[in-house]
């Protein structure tokens, strides 16, 4: 829980990760891109405050221990949502698998929401591992690669006949969220398979599940926030947003805000810290504290209040997932519905309108 100014907010921290990336956990043959992934991360790494900053053998692979204080203890979140990405192609034992992170959410009852993930270039099999994934762990969402390598191949579009299959399924099993990983890529996986051209198509033909478009389609986000505003089903995951610009490019990032407010709304929006590439205190603190700088270029962009944050860092995500929120943290009736799925601004909430 985080107060600041009188106000409490809920924090679900919607995107983040327990991985392995150590060099004894690298496929013998593809040492190369087990260890250009990871350095490519932690460059990420960087686009936070320098006291943020871990050493390359840290961030390879951190403990438990790590996870709880820096997620926990010093970061101000309440429940967090486990992001699986298994690119076994280059680590053995996968980068972050969802049994990795099930076992943690084990230990810790109550903390963790346990996703699952599916590929499907994997066939029967990776249809077998969904179901049994579903059964032992209870996930109710998915986080969906579209660019990691599989057998040859460098990615999917969520169009393909194989990925209808999966989501169909998936939905059939009670998995309601579906996170797509759409944008900055990581080397050496292949920008355009991050495209965000093909979640509209999806989300239109099954509406009764939730895209969140982890990244928010970067760079790529005029894109996005044009097929989001069409799309009731679709939400904006603001890993990276608030993480790679709000400390290092906070102009761009105030751009970025504001057309996501203008367009999709402050009821569609999802933090996510993505752990452990930064780390969750000072991107909370950070963000509530902030607001547009005070320039012409800013001012017909929807303002974000109190209220709005709330929903953002926590109420949104409690919604989707069905998480109790406290009574003291949640909002009146006169703040709106968190994760309500129209809520775009263009019309009724702009400024001058």
């Amino acid at each position: 829980m985080y107060e600041k100014d009188g106000e409490k907010y809920f924090v679900v921290d919607g995107h983040m990760h327990f991985w392995n990336a150590a060099p004894d956990n690298w496929v013998p043959g593809a040492e190369q891109y087990a260890k250009g992934w990871i350095e490519c991360f932690h460059a990420y790494q960087g686009l936070g405050p320098p006291e943020t900053h871990w050493s390359i053998e840290h961030f390879q692979k951190y403990s438990e221990d790590d996870l709880m204080r820096d997620v926990f203890a010093d970061g101000h979140v309440d429940v967090a949502i486990f992001q699986p990405t298994y690119l076994k192609e280059w680590y053995k034992e996968g980068f972050n698998t969802t049994e990795r992170n099930a076992r943690l959410g084990e230990k810790h009852p109550g903390m963790f929401v346990p996703n699952t993930r599916f590929d499907p270039r994997d066939g029967d099999a990776g249809l077998d591992d969904l179901r049994r994934n579903v059964e032992r762990f209870g996930s109710r969402g998915a986080k969906l690669y579209t660019a990691e390598w599989n057998a040859g191949s460098r990615g999917y579009k969520l169009t393909d006949p194989a990925a209808y299959r999966f989501l169909g399924a998936a939905q059939d099993l009670g998995i309601t969220n579906i996170h797509v990983h759409k944008g900055p890529t990581i080397w050496p996986l292949d920008k355009d398979a991050f495209d965000v051209s093909d979640v509209d198509h999806v989300a239109t033909d099954f509406p009764g599940l939730n895209f969140i478009v982890e990244h928010v389609g970067l760079p790529r986000i005029e894109d996005f926030c044009f097929m989001a505003t069409q799309e009731p089903n679709v939400y904006a995951g603001l890993a990276v947003v608030i993480g790679g610009l709000m400390h290092a490019r906070p102009r761009f990032f105030a751009k970025v805000m504001g057309e996501l407010l203008f367009w999709v709304g402050e009821d569609k929006m999802l933090f996510g810290s993505d752990y452990a590439i930064w780390e969750p205190k000072w991107q909370v603190e950070g963000f509530v504290e902030w607001d547009f700088p005070d320039s012409e270029e800013f001012s017909d962009y929807p303002r974000l209040s109190a209220a709005g944050k709330k929903k953002i860092l926590g109420l949104n995500a409690a919604r989707l997932y069905d998480i109790e929120v406290p009574p003291e943290f949640r909002l009146p009736a006169e703040a709106g519905t968190p994760a309500a799925p129209e809520d775009a601004q263009l019309v009724d909430d702009a400024p001058g309108t």
